[in-house]
């Protein structure tokens, strides 16, 4: 009990570090649920760990500078659009949804990079914020992806059931795979707007490491050079 509550302490003073260690499970979790073979239960519980991830994205977004009422609009949102969803379900709902939380997620990641640039010292939180950021940007991407997919039917098809529509964890494959720039997914864009979003991805993953994660790790040499003085 007491490991546990000084992990919880830390992550209190390290939301960045909450936020990531979040997505990864999430990961794994989408990994062995998303599949549909779990069937309803699956989906909510997916769809209350999404409510999670969505709380700790927005703890740390009102921690910036950049914060403002659009993020807690959007999430508002979100959250009755989930529940409209999960009452009445429907590819119009599922589309809207998608859209608004690629939105949060895009103010997120925005508001986590003021986050790190707003001083000249890289705390350890800001070296998580890093990771955290590369996460919510994947996560925005992914559901701009499913929007895509939504409308425009087809857009993505893999090496395995090419003509059947990806799943959400199959769009966030491709989502990770695009940003890191690694090349690595079988799912192919195969329609402009699909393949635009990938080429505003690959972007989005250059800038953001030569930009943000360079001088963060400048910060880091620069503070450690001077304590060696």
């Amino acid at each position: 009990m007491t490991t546990v509550l000084r992990l919880l302490v830390r992550l209190r003073r390290y939301p960045s570090a909450a936020l990531l260690a979040v997505q990864l499970i999430g990961v794994l979790l989408y990994a062995v649920l998303d599949d549909g073979s779990t069937g309803r239960a699956g989906q909510v519980v997916l769809s209350l760990f999404g409510l999670v991830v969505l709380g700790l994205a927005l703890r740390m977004v009102r921690q910036s500078p950049a914060a403002s009422g659009w993020a807690m609009a959007l999430a508002a949102s979100v959250l009755v659009l989930w529940v409209w969803q999960g009452l009445a379900p429907s590819n119009h709902l599922l589309l809207a949804i998608s859209l608004l939380e690629a939105l949060f997620y895009l103010y997120a990641a925005g508001a986590l990079i003021t986050y790190m640039l707003q001083d000249d010292v890289a705390t350890a939180d800001e070296l998580m914020a890093a990771g955290a950021t590369f996460t919510v940007l994947a996560w925005a991407f992914a559901h701009l992806y499913m929007a895509c997919q939504l409308l425009a039917p087809g857009t993505f098809p893999a090496a395995v059931r090419p003509d059947a529509p990806r799943t959400w964890f199959e769009l966030l494959f491709l989502s990770f795979t695009t940003l890191a720039g690694v090349g690595l997914s079988d799912i192919s864009p195969v329609k402009p707007m699909g393949r635009a979003l990938v080429m505003l991805e690959e972007l989005a993953g250059v800038m953001y490491i030569a930009g943000v994660v360079s001088r963060l790790i400048g910060l880091t040499i620069t503070r450690r050079r001077s304590g060696d003085k």
